[in-house]
């Protein structure tokens, strides 16, 4: 079954059996936007903890760092110990350090996991794809270094008085031994090159152009001997030049002239494919595919890279799945997936894609999210951020202000929706994750939603309401709707309980069908998919 893993990427990966994915895709978030000086600059203090937040990506040198480095010279690679304490020596502890020691731990895991046959493909950018490199070296060894991918991502820009403009990434593959999955890729012809070498049309208006019949290899009797009345060492035996002759393949200017044999564009495969991708255009605004995902890649991108290196039926691993395009180009083309992502947030924008996307065609298992009121208990006691933005999930809300952390003046999420009335309408929601809730949380909702003129407040609690928080929420009105002919209750109440067990829904009229609040993924038509396990 095709599953996402919500979770440390680097915890998640220890639970996988050995060699059970065939091709892994990562683009692992880092300060890219960051000074690259600033990068190599000390931290002050051991306490910090590495975070991977969606839409967030920087990386600390902290107590995690400090343990995941002691991690790496205890394991069996010694190539990577060695390695990973000189670049301690010459980097020191800083925001590189710490990244590229949590990236060949979370390496060393995706080596295990892939099959003898496998690629990997770590997309990057310059700041730190050499450093990256001589890790990856170290992890699946300097031999199974395959290609150093240039991919134009963006129009030039950056600091051009001082500097070259910046305008690509890097994506690095290799592979996990000698024999790899290679799927040759073509791409279209240039236009000059077809209009210098294809000039000729026959009638039926086919292009071709004239190929050489001649053998370089002068003693070859076998090949040698008489045909149109010239004498020369063919490339072709004379049964095979009297078929192409019959078939109309064999071009003659003149009585005595050499012949030669017409090669149809047609019948060529296209342009192989470079390490230098420049004709893959990278996301705009206006794009349908975009989804408000700050580095989210094309899906075209991501198909070359699957289409190259994976068959039908094969499984694809993201363990930085963001917004899900490598998954959801792995569904589109036939093959089975894994996604991993430490937020609930990025669990639910991939689950919402992929359903926009697929329909009822869709077959998969999320692990790590609360199942029930237990989980969800759970959940609200580790961490109350990671629980207001899974909840939030549950009614289709976005995270307030792009779910940063601190003051969020009584709002969690946002929903927006059409009412028919001509003008988008806004509902704010609150997340409560305490044991006790009070009809006081009530009325500051209520005020909430008059402040930011919304048209409807959602309370979503973990406790069971009170019945005066009941009677307070009806004292608030209601939003009236002409369209729906009926009214709607302005503050409600909605207990995780009954979220989860879709006896409980948020209650409003939307003709947009949620797309004012996250942009739906354009449906696709993919292949299906029979089931798997891991390890299969």
């Amino acid at each position: 079954m095709n599953a996402l893993h919500y979770g440390d990427n680097l915890d998640v990966l220890r639970g996988f059996p050995p060699e059970c994915v065939d091709l892994v895709y990562l683009d692992p978030p880092f300060n890219s936007n960051a000074n690259y000086n600033v990068l190599f600059k000390s931290q002050q203090g051991k306490d910090s903890q590495a975070q991977i937040e969606a839409f967030e990506d920087t990386w600390h040198w902290g107590q995690q760092a400090e343990d995941e480095y002691r991690e790496l010279l205890r394991q069996e690679n010694t190539d990577v110990a060695e390695m990973m304490q000189a670049l301690r020596r010459f980097l020191g502890e800083n925001d590189m350090m710490a990244y590229l020691t949590m990236m060949a731990n979370r390496l060393l895991k995706l080596h295990y996991v892939l099959k003898p046959t496998g690629s990997l493909y770590l997309h990057c950018d310059p700041t730190a794809s050499h450093y990256l490199k001589v890790v990856l070296d170290g992890v699946f060894g300097k031999e199974n270094y395959r290609n150093e991918i240039s991919w134009r991502r963006s129009q030039p820009k950056s600091h051009a008085k001082i500097n070259f403009p910046n305008c690509r990434d890097v994506i690095l593959r290799y592979s996990k031994g000698c024999i790899a999955i290679f799927n040759k890729v073509y791409g279209v012809h240039d236009p000059k090159y077809i209009e210098t070498f294809y000039r000729y049309t026959d009638d039926n208006g086919r292009r071709y152009r004239l190929g050489d019949l001649t053998n370089p290899n002068k003693d070859r009797p076998n090949l040698t001997y008489e045909f149109l009345g010239v004498t020369r060492v063919w490339r072709w035996t004379k049964d095979r030049m009297n078929k192409a002759y019959e078939s109309g393949l064999i071009f003659q200017s003149k009585p005595g002239a050499v012949p030669q044999c017409k090669r149809y564009l047609d019948d060529m495969e296209g342009q192989p494919i470079t390490d230098d991708w420049d004709d893959i255009e990278h996301l705009h605004g206006s794009s349908k595919e975009t989804l408000g995902y700050p580095t989210q890649k094309p899906l075209a991108l991501l198909e070359r890279i699957i289409n190259t290196s994976s068959n039908p039926g094969d499984v694809v691993l993201d363990p930085f799945c963001g917004c899900g395009t490598a998954l959801h180009a792995a569904q589109k083309l036939g093959r089975k997936w894994i996604g991993i992502d430490i937020t609930h947030l990025a669990i639910s924008l991939i689950e919402k894609r992929l359903k926009d996307a697929f329909k009822d065609e869709l077959r998969y298992e999320t692990h790590g999210t609360p199942k029930d009121l237990g989980g969800a208990a759970d959940l609200a006691r580790r961490d109350k951020y990671q629980f207001q933005w899974w909840a939030c999930s549950l009614v289709g809300a976005q995270p307030f202000k792009g779910k940063k952390k601190g003051a969020d003046g009584g709002i969690d999420g946002i929903i927006y929706f059409q009412d028919g009335s001509g003008t988008d309408q806004k509902i704010v929601v609150s997340v409560k994750g305490g044991e006790n809730v009070n009809v006081a949380m009530i009325r500051d909702l209520a005020h909430v939603v008059d402040r930011e003129k919304a048209a409807i407040g959602l309370f979503v609690t973990l406790a069971p309401p009170t019945g005066p928080m009941t009677t307070e929420a009806v004292k608030t009105g209601y939003f009236e709707c002409e369209r729906a002919n009926r009214p709607f209750q302005k503050i409600q109440i909605l207990t995780i309980e009954g979220l989860l067990a879709e006896t409980e829904r948020a209650d409003y009229p939307d003709i947009s069908g949620g797309t004012r609040t996250f942009k739906q993924a354009p449906r696709e038509k993919g292949p299906k998919q029979k089931q798997f396990t891991l390890g299969e």
